[in-house]
């Protein structure tokens, strides 16, 4: 991967693309985010990944999709309906040709920006069975809009592979976890930071950073018993409480 080269981050001001934005942002020289407007029922998204890239000082374009709203009637695009997920089938919240639009619009953009590389969200860890998701699916469109345009495009997922808690804990190794749970809107209603706390997308947010603060938790004892015990072995003493001045505990930064 070039990091002199310029990316273009699909981005929603959610969780996941926010992650992304940062992702890009160490990796790229020059990063940039596209936001579609496809009349979501949590259109407070679009304001959060305005304000969000202000902050950043990323440049940013929203784009008009509304046409996908017109011929994909469902859960995201219609605030009357009720959020559902029966069984065997795919929730209602899945939007038909949503991921496979919002790459294509967004390599038009990269093409007439002079940029090579798309970075997306997408995961097939925790993705309630999204079919355009998956890595295949991602592989096969990289592929298609490489000869639709004659142009060498580089599709990344950063969270392809990985749950909400190690995507938890990449926004931790980015140094913006705090950040990222305040700033972003996750919720399929538009409310921010932890959400709502009811719909499938905060339920999923919260599970994973709850996994992932236990984690970090029981990491940060561990080094803290590894430095007492290396201190009292230096100072002469055991750990097991022998003679001597017990060192002050020490937790090593994430």
């Amino acid at each position: 991967m070039d990091r002199q080269e310029k990316a273009i981050v699909i981005f929603s001001g959610g969780q996941d693309s926010t992650t992304c934005l940062f992702w890009a942002k160490r990796e790229f020289a020059e990063v940039e985010a596209v936001t579609f407007d496809y009349g979501q029922r949590h259109r407070a998204e679009i304001d959060c990944a305005r304000r969000i890239a202000e902050e950043q000082n990323v440049p940013w374009t929203l784009l008009d999709m509304g046409l996908l709203n017109q011929l994909a009637p469902n859960a995201l695009t219609r605030s009357g309906m009720a959020i559902e997920h029966r069984e065997g089938e795919l929730p209602n919240t899945f939007v038909d040709g949503r991921n496979m639009l919002f790459l294509t619009f967004a390599a038009i953009v990269a093409k007439q920006r002079g940029a090579r590389h798309l970075v997306t969200g997408v995961c097939e860890t925790d993705f309630s069975g999204y079919p355009d998701c998956r890595d295949i699916f991602i592989k096969s469109l990289n592929v298609t809009l490489n000869l639709a345009m004659d142009y060498s495009f580089f599709i990344h997922t950063p969270l392809m592979r990985i749950d909400k808690a190690a995507t938890w804990k990449l926004a931790d190794e980015l140094g913006v976890f705090d950040y990222i749970r305040a700033n972003t809107i996750t919720c399929y209603n538009g409310i921010p930071g932890d959400g709502c706390g009811e719909c499938p997308s905060c339920k999923l947010r919260l599970a994973g950073m709850t996994a992932y603060l236990a984690e970090r938790e029981r990491r940060q004892s561990a080094d803290a018993g590894d430095a007492f015990a290396s201190g009292a072995v230096a100072d002469g003493t055991d750990a097991g409480g022998g003679s001597g001045a017990v060192p002050a505990r020490q937790v090593k930064p994430l």
